[in-house]
């Protein structure tokens, strides 16, 4: 398994690597350097024997109950090993932790693989977003309160 734990300046490099990962709507270098010195984002990392295996980034704004994840990354060769989970659940603790009631996220319509992650963890659907991504792939928007009873869902014309 790997360890999680925040991302420091030091993981940098591995981190611009992993966003390489992504087909498109990458952090950049100075953003993910911005995200790591800022007040406002979580950063965790999957560290392994061989380096970083996986990351997730949360974003707060002050005064909100809501947070975004907004990436969640996995190395190829580490994947099937319950990294994205323990990220996720890193994530929502962390969130938690700072007294947000709800995580909300973006993921592409086609990432069967993601979806089925998130769906096992409680998120549920509450928007459709239309050629969110640049390549013009739809996405969804997902969220999950992180205390109560579970995904709170939307009704309306665009939930999915």
């Amino acid at each position: 398994m790997s360890d999680i734990r925040r991302a420091v300046r030091a993981d940098l490099p591995a981190l611009v690597a992993l966003e390489r990962e992504f087909p498109g709507d990458r952090l950049t270098r100075r953003s993910l350097r911005h995200l790591l010195t800022r007040g406002h984002a979580d950063v965790w990392v999957a560290a392994g024997g061989d380096g970083l295996l996986g990351d997730a980034v949360v974003l707060y704004r002050r005064g909100s109950c809501c947070a975004r994840l907004y990436s969640l990354v996995v190395a190829p060769a580490a994947r099937g090993r319950g990294i994205a989970q323990a990220l996720m659940r890193t994530a929502e603790a962390g969130a938690a932790a700072r007294g947000v009631e709800t995580l909300r996220l973006e993921v592409r319509c086609d990432n069967r693989a993601a979806l089925a992650l998130y769906a096992k963890l409680g998120y549920g659907r509450i928007e459709r977003l239309p050629r969110y991504y640049e390549d013009g792939a739809d996405g969804l928007r997902l969220q999950r309160r992180l205390s109560g009873s579970g995904p709170r869902r939307e009704t309306g014309a665009h939930a999915a």
